[in-house]
């Protein structure tokens, strides 16, 4: 388990959030499989803020990764430089960090988040803490130029997965990120988030109960996965 407490390097998912049209019931839902409390629109584990939960209409809703940058207002330059979109231009967020929502060439959103107060999310690598983040699009390469070239990522393999078409990113200080996945099904490129958990499959059958669906359980190289999708129609996944 790791607590943060200053801001990340370039590159790093740094904060997590989701847009709901009921935010009642999504925090008696993520109160129930995750075990979170709730202060204004932050989700929190001991105390901690670790997510965000908002209220507002999304025709889609979807958790969204927010990548760490020394400066918000140039990264997003560079989105529109390699060839991907500012869908909301920079702007403070009260005094917790300067943030900004891009996508990129296929089609994937994303955020950028400058921390000032807040570094962004407090708790990472424990249970019903954010673990990882992966992009699945069935156009994996220009998305894989894209993002090394904003973030300065380099691409490594994984001998873990033969055949399936996966690679790392690593800041230049070589730690992994997260790593993106070619899938030609894939209904639509987006970002993934996966919450680690003591037991995945009890999370999932409390997902159920709170008006949840399981949309996939399997066993991993990795551990124990199990995809959810939440009463609004956003998944994430359960690892254990």
């Amino acid at each position: 388990m790791s607590t943060v407490d200053r801001n990340q390097p370039l590159g790093t998912p740094t904060w997590i959030d989701l847009t709901v049209p009921d935010l009642d019931r999504a925090q008696r839902f993520y109160g129930a499989v995750l075990g979170w409390t709730f202060d204004g629109d932050h989700c929190l584990l001991r105390d901690l803020p670790v997510a965000g939960l908002r209220q507002a209409a999304d025709p889609r809703p979807a958790w969204t990764v927010y990548f760490a940058a020394d400066d918000c207002d140039a990264t997003a330059k560079a989105v529109i430089a390699a060839g991907g979109k500012v869908l909301d231009q920079p702007r403070d967020d009260s005094d917790h960090a300067r943030v900004a929502v891009a996508e990129d060439p296929t089609g994937a959103r994303f955020g950028i988040w400058q921390g000032r107060k807040l570094p962004g999310t407090r708790l990472v690598n424990e249970p019903s803490a954010l673990m990882r983040n992966d992009l699945v699009t069935p156009v994996p390469q220009p998305a894989r130029d894209f993002y090394c070239t904003v973030f300065s990522f380099t691409l490594d393999g994984n001998d873990d997965l033969p055949g399936v078409d996966f690679t790392f990113l690593r800041r230049p200080d070589g730690h992994e990120i997260g790593g993106i996945m070619g899938d030609q099904s894939a209904p639509a490129p987006a970002w993934g988030t996966l919450f680690l958990s003591t037991d995945a499959d009890a999370a999932g059958a409390r997902a159920v109960e709170h008006g949840g669906e399981i949309v996939e359980a399997q066993d991993s190289p990795y551990g124990r996965m199990v995809t959810i999708r939440d009463p609004f129609g956003a998944e994430f996944v359960l690892g254990s």
